[in-house]
């Protein structure tokens, strides 16, 4: 078998080697159904049984409240930039908060002004995206439709620490980079989602964490695939859902409920993985420069550059030789980025930790 390297691909990413074995082990026939989860159908009682179940493990990792919805969704997290300002701002009259901490925060913002007014409650673009806001930086209207923020900015490495406060206005978040790597109070949130591709599955599908009243406040005149509420009546299998994404989905958070022992255990090992390379980036005497300021450095993805940009080249294709791989910096900002999910292993973010280090002590000869 080709053997596997340590993958820091910000997504699609790295999945749990258990969920990808058992996947395998069951590629060719379903035990008991003979059947390829690739072949079943999503009407069948297994993949009922499929989809259930990986509603349920959301529900008890995210201790998920009885009056929100879990649904599986196409089109990742790019169409729910526009899915919530078509369900809960166009028509209202009202304009909606965005809190823009990084480029996905920009994307959002520029698919609501397709359908309503927006209002940027704060932006980080002066300080080059380094950090999140404090609360009193935020200047919200307490009128707002809702207030959307994107709790991880993969690209500049950002993440809030807890959730601003907005009062009584719902608040929106895109979770798509740091979905399901730390507890999260999910009441907190009007909509939580994520695409799957960053910590719960393969790409494909996408899971919308939504309150009920919000669903009810869907508005009628909306195709039915772009409608919450028409989802949320058809739970999830309005058409054919992404049927193997969903499964892979189901392997993932029995990993996290079984293997790992819950989001509590996963924050803990997330933490002590970011804080090796955050580490080697702060003993090297401004050899490397991190993007993000300490107060709001990201724990699943970890930007940074090499003072002497004439070595990044050399970096990445030493790291890449020792199996380290997907370490390039998004091509808007350039650098190096590290991206450490879940299921990427302790022993890889060692390995980059050490060889981090290395570098910087042979390139000081």
């Amino acid at each position: 078998m080709e053997k596997r390297v340590f993958n820091f691909s910000p997504g699609p990413a790295m999945l749990p080697l258990p969920a990808l074995e058992k996947a395998q082990r069951d590629l060719l026939a379903l035990p008991g159904v003979g059947i390829s989860m690739l072949e079943i159908s999503h009407r069948s009682a297994t993949f009922k049984n499929i989809i259930e179940q990986a509603e349920a493990n959301l529900r008890k990792l995210l201790a998920v409240p009885d009056n929100y919805r879990v649904l599986f969704m196409h089109g990742g997290a790019q169409l729910q930039f526009a899915m919530v300002p078509m369900n809960f701002l166009r028509g209202t009259g009202k304009s909606a908060d965005y809190i823009l901490t990084g480029s996905w925060g920009k994307k959002a913002i520029k698919e609501a002004n397709t359908q309503g007014d927006t209002h940027v409650a704060w932006d980080g673009e002066s300080a080059n995206y380094t950090r999140v806001p404090k609360q009193d930086e935020i200047q919200l209207n307490p009128d707002a439709a809702y207030v959307h923020i994107t709790s991880n900015e993969t690209i500049q490495g950002v993440q809030f620490p807890s959730e601003p406060d907005v009062g009584d206005v719902p608040l929106v978040c895109d979770s798509s980079s740091d979905f399901l790597c730390r507890p999260v109070p999910i009441e907190r949130y009007g909509i939580l989602y994520a695409c799957a591709q960053k910590n719960a599955g393969p790409a494909g599908v996408a899971i919308v964490i939504i309150r009920d009243d919000l669903v009810q406040r869907a508005p009628n005149d909306l195709p039915s695939m772009l409608n919450y509420r028409v989802m949320a009546e058809g739970k999830s299998m309005l058409n054919t859902p992404p049927v193997f994404a969903v499964y892979m989905v189901k392997l993932v958070t029995d990993w996290l409920l079984g293997e790992i022992g819950g989001l509590d255990k996963m924050l803990e090992l997330n933490r002590e993985k970011a804080q090796w390379l955050y580490d080697a980036i702060d003993r090297c005497d401004g050899f490397y420069d991190g993007h993000a300021e300490p107060g709001s450095r990201s724990i699943m993805n970890v930007t940074f550059r090499i003072a002497d940009a004439a070595l990044e080249g050399r970096f990445l294709e030493e790291a890449l030789r020792r199996g380290l791989t997907a370490l390039k910096g998004h091509r808007s900002v350039g650098g190096c980025r590290a991206s450490i999910y879940n299921a990427m292993p302790a022993e890889g973010v060692r390995l980059l930790s050490d060889f981090m280090l290395e570098f910087y002590e042979k390139s000081k000869k």
